[in-house]
């Protein structure tokens, strides 16, 4: 387990304008969520903060579509610097790649994967949550933001193929055909968006390589202003998905690969407050949703390449992750890979 992610003042605006469209002000939005107004004077708030933030967010709106209409209404002051960096993207596909890569200057407290298919592919959306459960409201706003997202770097009206989220419908079914415009389910394994391989590969009308590169140089700089902490929980988790091939990779050997004694790279951890058991169930947990998706490999020989040695131990697992079995996943996405 990490330290406590942390998000960008401009995701926080975000619930507070939104709320503020339906008759909420900020002072008693704050006050509701227990926020002191100074806490708006900080350059990130911890996710705890955003959590009661959404949570009373949607106390005080009264509204279960709360989290698609905020997500609905994200422009491009949501996104900062990466702003820039997607709108000068070459394709869409690159450009929920810099999602990936420079995600932490909006927020850190969830991660995209993307798992292709023949004629699409899933963006999908891990949260991280602190000590408080994740708003399912939450999950709801960052799927209708990539949406909103996608239209408007294509400057398209993008139709993803479908959409699906790993929890209970919270409001009206013609809440989400309305921002995603396509089939919706609820409570599967993962919760994403899936978007045609020719969408995600068809040139942005406003790509420009100089002008992208300037924006890296910027992104790069904040990012490195963040921490390090970031960089070493990437290394580790990079390493290790690198090793996952029949037998679990140690922390003694991740220490070898980045050049460090094995009590250095415990302190370290420590210190940052990572877990190197947390960082391996996160890796087997992405490749095992990769896997389990493509819908080509056994389920049990997929389970033995991520080092469980029973099946029955790798369904446990997978049901923990997302709630349903590797099988029950493979036949409910199967339709919907194309």
């Amino acid at each position: 387990m990490t330290l406590q992610a942390t998000v960008s003042m401009s995701w926080v605006g975000t619930v507070l304008a939104a709320a503020q469209q339906q008759g909420v002000t900020r002072e008693t939005l704050l006050a509701s969520a227990g926020i002191g107004a100074d806490e708006l004077d900080a350059e990130r708030w911890p996710i705890d903060h955003i959590t009661r933030l959404w949570r009373a967010a949607v106390h005080c709106t009264q509204d279960a579509g709360f989290g698609l209409k905020a997500g609905a209404g994200v422009g491009p002051a949501n996104f900062n610097v990466v702003s820039y960096l997607l709108q000068s993207a070459p394709t869409l596909r690159e450009a929920f790649a810099l999602v990936q890569q420079y995600q932490r200057l909006i927020s850190d407290g969830g991660r995209f994967q993307m798992i292709a298919g023949r004629d699409a592919c899933w963006v999908v959306y891990h949260p991280r949550q602190g000590t408080l459960a994740f708003s399912p409201h939450q999950i709801e706003a960052v799927l209708a933001a990539v949406v909103v997202f996608a239209r408007w770097v294509t400057g398209s009206a993008l139709r993803p193929q479908a959409v699906q989220f790993s929890q209970p419908r919270l409001g009206p079914l013609a809440g989400y055909r309305e921002v995603f415009q396509c089939a919706v389910a609820f409570e599967q394994a993962f919760s994403g968006v899936l978007i045609a391989n020719a969408q995600l590969d068809a040139r942005l009308p406003q790509a420009d390589a100089q002008l992208a590169q300037a924006h890296h140089a910027q992104a790069r700089a904040r990012l490195a202003a963040l921490s390090a902490r970031g960089e070493l929980a990437q290394a580790l988790r990079v390493w290790i998905a690198a090793q996952l091939q029949g037998q679990l990779p140690t922390r003694a050997q991740a220490a070898r690969a980045l050049g460090l004694t094995e009590r250095t790279l415990a302190r370290r951890m420590q210190a940052q407050g990572l877990s190197f058991s947390g960082l391996l169930d996160e890796a087997r947990r992405d490749a095992a949703l990769q896997a389990v998706a493509n819908g080509k490999r056994p389920l049990a020989e997929i389970g033995q390449s991520l080092g469980y040695a029973e099946p029955s131990v790798f369904w446990r697992a997978f049901r923990r992750w997302t709630g349903i079995t590797p099988a029950q996943s493979r036949a409910r996405t199967a339709s919907g890979r194309g």
